[in-house]
């Protein structure tokens, strides 16, 4: 559903990312160390800076040119790092921004507060009193409300608490095996690549590795990026 071609993008004269490729894939995941270049490729797939080289394609068609709001119009949400919200709204609030308009805005909320129970029991508590991992459900929820076909996730599981972690690694699972492509940055390596079907490794903005997910590939990985 998503390539990215032999792409060159940075911020003014500065080049982050060099000639990388990223195959299509139901899940992909995206490795590499702090620096490496990660968050500016999610930033390039979603349109907030556009390559200097390459093509990024959607559904085959080349979007490279497209500005965010009609990238979303086609089926992509991005999950920024940092378990953002509004955090002066309730949970309910939050959800009723984005679904305000839709023609099943209603449901679209309920099927979220259904997939993750927490958000219905704190639907009227403020969602700056949320812990970091409702937070970062909260900011998940809030991108699926727009029915989205590629869900980009920057780092889902930072700085989480692990009960809190395994729901999020779940519910990654369960978007996949409902049709939902995910292009997906994690720190958890492991289950990155068992969630994955394609993987690519960054270090300095080049790919340095790449390759078919599943746990076998996970050693394969961690030898690559300790180097």
């Amino acid at each position: 559903m998503l390539e990215l071609t032999d792409v060159e993008a940075g911020y003014g004269r500065t080049r982050v990312l060099h000639g990388v490729t990223v195959p299509a894939g139901k899940v992909v995941a995206v490795l590499g160390h702090n620096g490496a270049g990660k968050t500016t490729l999610l930033r390039l797939a979603i349109g907030l800076i556009k390559p200097a080289k390459g093509r990024v394609l959607f559904d085959g068609e080349d979007v490279s040119s497209l500005p965010p709001n009609k990238r979303v119009a086609r089926g992509m949400a991005y999950v920024p790092q940092g378990q953002q919200s509004f955090g002066q709204l309730t949970t309910l609030e939050n959800l009723q921004l984005v679904a305000g308009g839709r023609r099943r805005g209603r449901a679209l909320i309920d099927a979220q507060l259904a997939r993750f129970p927490a958000l219905e029991k704190f639907a009227a508590r403020k969602a700056g009193l949320l812990s970091g991992g409702q937070r970062q459900q909260l900011a998940i929820a809030r991108a699926l409300i727009t029915e989205p076909r590629l869900l980009i996730l920057d780092e889902p599981t930072e700085g989480i608490q692990p009960t809190i972690v395994a729901e999020i690694e779940q519910t990654i699972v369960q978007l996949a095996g409902e049709g939902i492509h995910v292009l997906l940055v994690e720190q958890h390596i492991g289950f990155a690549l068992e969630a994955a079907e394609r993987y690519v490794v960054l270090a300095s903005g080049f790919v340095t590795q790449n390759g078919e997910g599943g746990s076998a590939a996970a050693a394969t990985v961690r030898a690559a990026m300790a180097i």
